[in-house]
This record gives C-alpha cells, structure tokens and sequence, in this order.
C-alpha cells in the first residue's frame, strides 16, 4: 500500500526495516502541520501517525486510505465516526509501555523514598564534604517495605506496577475507578487515609478530571507521596502545590502535566519544590516500548491485509 508516515518524531531512530519493507511505498516525514496534512495524505492508502489530527474533510478529500495505524494507544485525534462511514480501518497500539511506566513509576518512589534528589544536590554543594563523619543524613530515608500502596486504574499498567510492590514487600490495595460500576474494590476516598503512596494509572475522563483536588488530598497522611503517569488533568495542580508547600504532603512525582509542552509555564514549575519530581511525559518511552510501537504497526498491517485486522479502534 502506498503510505505515509506523517509525524514520526521519536521513532524515526528505531528500526523501521519491516515497516519500510511491508510498505512499498513509503515517505516519512518528522512532523506534520494542519496546512500540510490534507496534501500528504492525498493519495495515501496507509497512513501512520501519532498526534497529526483527521477530520472528516481529510477522510472525504482522500478516497483511496483504506487504513489509519496510530502509533500510540489514544485515536481522539481522528474522526472515528466518519472513518466507519466511509469504511476506514483504523488501528492503534496497546500495551508498549507497561514496563517502562512501572519502572518510571519505581524509579520516581525510590528517588521520593530516599531523598536521592536531595542528597545528590547536598554533595553537589558540597555540605558532604564539610560534615563532621562520613555519614551524611539531613534527609529522611524510608524504606518501601511494609508501606501501603493505593493504586488508581487497575490495568496493565497498574497490575504490572503492583508485582513490582509485591517484591519490595508493600501492601498494596486498589481503589474503584470512578464512573465505573459493578466493582467491590473501596472507594478512592475510602482508600486514601490508609496509603503511604497513591499512584494513578486511569485514564482522563470527566469522572477522573480533578480527582485527585484539595479534598482528597486532605485525607491522605501528611507522610504520603503522590505519583503521577497517567494524565496531567487528573490531578489538581493547584491543590496539590498547596498541599507540598504546607507539609499537607510528604511529596510527590509528576510525569504529566495539564498542558503539555508548558509553553506558558505552569505552577508546579514555577515552584521549584524540593519535595517534587517533574519529568516531560517520558515514562512510557524506553527504546524498547518505542521499537513495539513499530513492530506492532507492522502486526496491525500485516493483518489488515490477511483480512484478519487486529487492535481496530
């Protein structure tokens, strides 16, 4: 199938052989703006993309795409409906990044659990140096054994970050998602007073929007940490600022924020907490988990030609 891969950015450096093989015709382009995306579909049979918007004029204006790969597991860039009107496949990506969120998500509560940050930047201004013994300990050191794990979003992602607790001895619990019904697990609210740490794995939705604000928070100890890979619009940013400025939290670790790239700032920032960890959405993005979204875009065309299509949205 003639194709076009129009935003490859961040997966243009892993190994494309079999998709380039598979596709016959095959242009890739970095990134794609709106002005140029009506143009580079066109013709296009198969078109690949991560976070390039089609509407329905795009899908109407190019008759000849027969199948749309999403290089990612999110498809509320495209038209849904409008591809099932006129007959268009559209297929995503699941499951890539489990092991590298969970090792994100370990990798910020070891760092939280034993001041590393803090630490690290005391030997970089050189108190280490003019301690009186060898043993420097101005920050607290906890260990994660026999602490209480509150999990919000129980799928693989979330499954996968409790067997790793499981190993560092934790109790773990999971709350019921909200919105969802049919569910025996405890409330979040119920849930909340007994964790030492709450990580969240749900997706964003109107019932998961600001979940976590001034209210939860206030019945968490005052000695828990929040972590955060899941959606910025989870979490109340301005609630959870308060809360670690006013010890209400022992800290906290975000991958995500509520606009993404923070062109204009943003107040978690702005602050410049030492009691908080900010990463640029990159939890999901081993070179590994990156190179599955690929292979698994050749699985999804592979199978779509059988006639046996598979991750269809």
């Amino acid at each position: 199938m003639k194709t076009v891969f129009l935003d490859a950015e961040g997966l243009d450096s892993l190994v494309l052989d079999d998709l380039k093989i598979k596709c016959n015709s095959f242009e890739l382009f970095s990134s794609t703006g709106p002005d140029k995306t009506g143009g580079r579909i066109a013709e296009a049979e198969l078109v690949i993309l991560n976070k390039v918007k089609i509407t329905r004029k795009h899908l109407e204006d190019a008759p000849s795409i027969k199948l749309i790969c999403v290089v990612a597991t999110g498809t509320d860039i495209i038209d849904l409906q409008a591809a099932a009107d006129l007959g268009v496949t559209v297929c995503n990506c699941q499951a890539y990044g489990t092991d590298s969120v969970a090792q994100h998500v370990f990798t910020s509560l070891l760092a939280l659990f034993t001041s590393l940050l803090p630490y690290h930047d005391s030997v970089r201004r050189g108190q280490w140096q003019k301690a009186s013994q060898f043993c420097f300990l101005d920050h607290p050191i906890i260990e994660l054994k026999g602490k209480t794990l509150g999990i919000v979003g129980y799928g693989n992602n979330g499954r996968r970050v409790a067997e790793i607790a499981g190993a560092f001895g934790m109790n773990i619990v999971v709350s019921r998602r909200p919105g969802k019904t049919g569910d025996d697990r405890p409330e979040l609210e119920e849930m909340l007073p007994e964790v030492d740490v709450l990580t969240l794995h749900c997706p964003l939705t109107p019932q998961t929007k600001n979940l976590i604000n001034s209210e939860t928070l206030a019945l968490m100890k005052p000695t828990a940490f929040l972590v955060n890979a899941a959606r910025g619009g989870i979490v109340d940013e301005g609630a959870l600022l308060e809360s670690l400025r006013t010890g209400r939290l022992a800290g906290a670790a975000v991958d995500v924020l509520s606009v993404e790239p923070p062109r204009d700032s943003n107040p978690l920032l702005d602050a410049k907490l030492p009691n908080l960890i900010i990463t640029p959405h990159c939890a999901w993005a081993s070179r590994e988990a990156r190179q599955q979204i690929i292979d698994q875009t050749v699985e999804n065309i592979r199978a779509f030609e059988a006639g046996n299509p598979v991750r269809v949205v």
